[in-house]
C-alpha cells in the first residue's frame, strides 16, 4: 500500500472509534496529570490561614471596637468617671442641691439659662438681661459662661437650671483632667505621668475653695487648646519640632477651643489670651532664628498651617473683641465697677497661702484651721496645689524625661506665676502685678490675683509628669532584666502610687446645700417687678427663680452693685410709702413681691404691717407671697 493510500485510509477510518476505545482514552487522560498541575505542598497545612474577607457589618464592628479601646476614648471615660466620683454627691440630688453654697451657683445657673433662652428667642437682646432692671448691658456685670449656652437651650425653669449647673460642674472637672492629660502627652509624657498632671490640675486642693465659681473651674479648654496647637505644629517638649507631624486641622481646632474657653469668662480667659498673644511672636522669632541664623537648615512650615494659624488667630481675636465690647460699656456706665489697687491688696494672698489648704479639703482642711485663721479672705488665699504635687515637681527638677533647660523654664514659670498670684503682697507688686494692672487692657477688672495659681498648678503638673514618666521608664528597664520580662505587682503599684496620692489629696468635703424653693408667685406675676427683701445674696436666688418666665426684675447680684440698684434698696426700705412708690413708678416698676418668710432680721421686717391708704396701689396674696400692684 502506498503512502497516499495509507493516509487516505487512515483519514477515512480515523474518526470511527469504538466505545471501548473512547472509554480507554478517557481513562488514560484522567490518569495522566497535565503539565500545569502542581503537587500539593505538604507543609501548607501548617501555614497561617488566609485573611478572611470581612463584610461591611463586621468592618463596622471592628472599627467600633478599635475606637472603644483607643487611648483617648479610655482617657475621656476615665476622666468622666473620676469627675463623678471626686465631685460626689453633686449628681445625687442634682435638681435640688448646689455645691459649696447657693449664692454664686444660683447666679451662674441663671446665666446659662438666660443665654440659652435669649439666643433661641431674641439673640439681639443677649446682653440686655431680665435682671438689674432697668440697667443696660446687665448680662456683662459678671463672667457670663456664654460658651455653655447650648446647654442652656435644654430644659426650663429653676429645677432644670440647677440640674444643668450640676452636670456642667462635673463635666468641667472631667474636661480639666482630659485637657491637662492631653497637653502632657503631647509634650512627651507617658500615660501615667500625664494622668498625674491631669488629676493634679483638676483636683488641686486650692480649687476646692472655688467650688462655687464654675467660671474658674471651667478651665479645661486652656491645656486642651495648648495641646491641640502643639500637635498641629508638630512640636513637643521632649522631641522638639518634627515637621512630618504637622497638621493644620489640629492647629485650627486649637484656636477654636481657645476661643470657646475665652467665651466662658475673662476671669481666667484674659490671662490665657495674653499668654497666646505672647507665645505667637516669640515662637515665630525662634523659628525664623533657627531657620536662618542659628541652624541654617530647612525647617518647613507649610502654607496650610500658616493659613490655619492666620484664620484661627483672627477668629480668636474677633471673639475676644466682640465679648469685650459689653464689658467696656459697663465700665463706661458704671465707674464704680472698676477695681482699685486697694481692693487688689485686700485679696492678695501672702506666701503662707501656698501651703494652706481650704476648709473643703478632706485631708488637710481640719489640720490647717489655724493657718486659715490669719488669712482675711480664706477662699481666695488658701492656694495649696498639693504637697504631693510639690514633691513630685521638686523631684522632676533632678530626675525627668524633660531636658535640663526645659526644667529650668518650667521652674521659672512656676516662680513667676506664684509671684503674680501674690498680687501686691510680693514686694508691693511694683515689678509684677501692678504694671499689668496699670497697662494691660482689661487687667484692672481682675479682682483676685490668687486665681493665677491655675498656671502654677499646670506647670507643677508638667514637672511632675516628667518625673513620673522617667520613673516608669526606669521600672520598664528593671522589668526587662527579669525572667519573665514584665513588671511584678509591686513595681506596677509603685508606678501608680504618685497618681493615687495626687487623687487622694484632692478629696473634698464640699457641702451641698438645698436650693431655696421657687415661690409660686414667680411663675404667675409679670414684670417689671421688685422682690423684697433684696440684697446681694438674696437677689441671686431671685435670678434663679426668674428662669420660669424671665420677667424683668430689679433684683440682681454680681461682682459690684450698680448705683441705681443701691438707691432702689435704700428707698424701698420704707415701702410702701409715697416716696418709694413714686421712685419705683419712675423706674416703670409695676409690681412689688414681698416674701414674708424672708423678712425676719432685714430692714423690711415690719413691711406687711404698713398701711397702703392713699398710695394708689393694690395688695393681694398669691400663695405664700404678698403682691403689690403699683399701676
Amino acid at each position: 500500500m502506498t503512502t497516499e493510500q495509507s493516509d487516505a485510509t487512515g483519514g477515512a477510518d480515523g474518526p470511527e472509534k469504538t466505545d471501548e476505545a473512547e472509554s480507554a482514552g478517557a481513562a488514560t487522560e484522567k490518569d495522566t496529570p497535565t503539565e500545569s498541575a502542581q503537587p500539593a505542598d505538604p507543609w501548607s497545612a501548617f501555614g497561617p490561614a488566609p485573611d478572611p474577607v470581612l463584610t461591611r457589618p463586621r468592618r463596622a464592628v471592628r472599627a467600633v471596637g478599635r475606637f472603644l479601646v483607643h487611648e483617648w476614648t479610655l482617657a475621656a471615660v476615665a476622666s468622666l468617671v473620676l469627675a463623678v466620683l471626686m465631685t460626689w454627691p453633686t449628681l445625687y440630688y442634682a435638681r435640688y442641691t448646689l455645691p459649696q453654697d447657693y449664692w454664686d451657683p444660683s447666679l451662674q445657673s441663671w446665666q446659662m439659662a438666660w443665654s440659652g433662652h435669649i439666643l433661641l428667642t431674641d439673640p439681639g437682646q443677649l446682653w440686655q438681661s431680665n435682671t438689674f432692671f432697668p440697667e443696660r448691658w446687665s448680662f456683662a456685670f459678671s463672667d457670663t459662661l456664654l460658651g455653655y449656652a447650648p446647654a442652656g437651650m435644654l430644659g426650663h425653669g429653676p429645677e432644670d437650671a440647677v440640674l444643668r449647673y450640676n452636670i456642667m460642674f462635673v463635666l468641667a472637672h472631667a474636661l480639666a483632667t482630659l485637657g491637662a492629660y492631653a497637653l502632657a502627652r503631647q509634650l512627651g509624657a507617658g500615660r501615667i505621668g500625664a494622668a498625674v498632671a491631669g488629676a493634679a490640675y483638676a483636683y488641686a486642693p486650692w480649687l476646692l475653695a472655688q467650688a462655687g465659681h464654675l467660671h474658674i473651674l471651667s478651665n479645661g479648654g486652656i491645656p486642651l487648646a495648648l495641646a491641640m496647637l502643639a500637635r498641629g505644629h508638630g512640636w513637643s517638649l521632649r522631641h522638639g519640632y518634627r515637621p512630618k507631624r504637622r497638621h493644620a486641622g489640629w492647629a485650627f481646632a486649637g484656636w477654636l477651643v481657645a476661643a470657646w474657653q475665652l467665651s466662658l469668662g475673662f476671669g481666667i480667659g484674659l490671662p490665657f489670651a495674653y499668654l497666646l498673644a505672647g507665645i505667637v511672636p516669640v515662637a515665630a522669632v525662634i523659628w525664623f532664628a533657627r531657620r536662618w541664623v542659628v541652624r541654617p537648615v530647612k525647617r518647613p512650615f507649610g502654607g496650610r498651617l500658616l493659613l490655619a494659624d492666620g484664620l484661627g488667630a483672627v477668629l480668636f481675636a474677633a471673639v475676644g473683641a466682640l465679648l469685650a465690647v459689653p464689658y467696656f460699656k459697663v465700665a463706661e456706665l458704671h465707674p464704680n465697677a472698676a477695681r482699685t489697687l486697694a481692693e487688689i491688696n485686700f485679696y492678695s494672698p501672702p506666701a503662707s497661702g501656698f501651703f494652706t489648704a481650704p476648709a473643703e479639703s478632706r485631708i488637710w482642711g481640719p489640720l490647717h484651721e489655724g493657718a486659715r485663721a490669719v488669712l482675711p479672705w480664706h477662699s481666695e488665699m488658701t492656694l495649696l496645689p498639693g504637697f504631693v504635687l510639690y514633691a513630685l515637681a521638686a523631684g522632676g527638677l533632678f530626675f525627668s524625661v524633660w531636658r535640663v533647660r526645659h526644667r529650668i523654664f518650667l521652674l521659672a514659670g512656676v516662680l513667676v506665676t506664684m509671684a503674680l498670684a501674690m498680687g501686691t503682697k510680693f514686694f508691693g507688686g511694683r515689678f509684677t502685678y501692678v504694671p499689668l494692672f496699670d497697662y494691660l487692657p482689661g487687667w484692672n477688672g481682675l479682682r483676685t490675683p490668687g486665681r493665677l495659681m491655675l498656671w502654677t498648678t499646670l506647670l507643677l503638673g508638667l514637672l511632675a509628669a516628667g518625673a513620673v514618666t522617667a520613673f516608669c521608664a526606669r521600672v520598664r528597664e528593671l522589668a526587662a532584666e527579669r525572667i519573665p520580662s514584665w513588671p511584678g505587682p509591686w513595681l506596677r503599684l509603685a508606678t501608680l502610687l504618685p497618681l493615687l496620692l495626687v487623687v487622694v489629696e484632692g478629696l473634698n468635703i464640699t457641702p451641698h446645700p438645698v436650693v431655696p424653693e421657687q415661690p409660686a408667685v414667680m411663675r404667675v406675676v409679670d414684670g417689671p417687678m421688685l422682690v423684697l427683701p433684696s440684697s446681694q445674696a438674696l437677689d441671686q436666688s431671685v435670678m434663679l427663680w426668674s428662669t420660669s418666665r424671665f420677667q424683668d426684675v430689679v433684683n440682681g447680684g454680681s461682682g459690684f452693685t450698680p448705683v441705681r440698684q443701691a438707691q432702689v434698696r435704700d428707698v424701698a426700705v420704707g415701702f410702701p410709702d409715697q416716696a418709694s412708690v413714686d421712685f419705683l413708678r419712675q423706674l416703670d416698676v409695676k409690681t412689688v413681691v414681698v416674701l414674708p418668710d424672708l423678712l425676719d432680721n432685714t430692714p423690711w421686717e415690719g413691711l406687711l404691717d404698713r398701711p397702703t391708704d392713699g398710695l394708689g396701689i393694690s395688695r393681694e396674696e398669691v400663695g405664700d407671697a404678698v403682691v403689690y400692684q403699683l399701676r
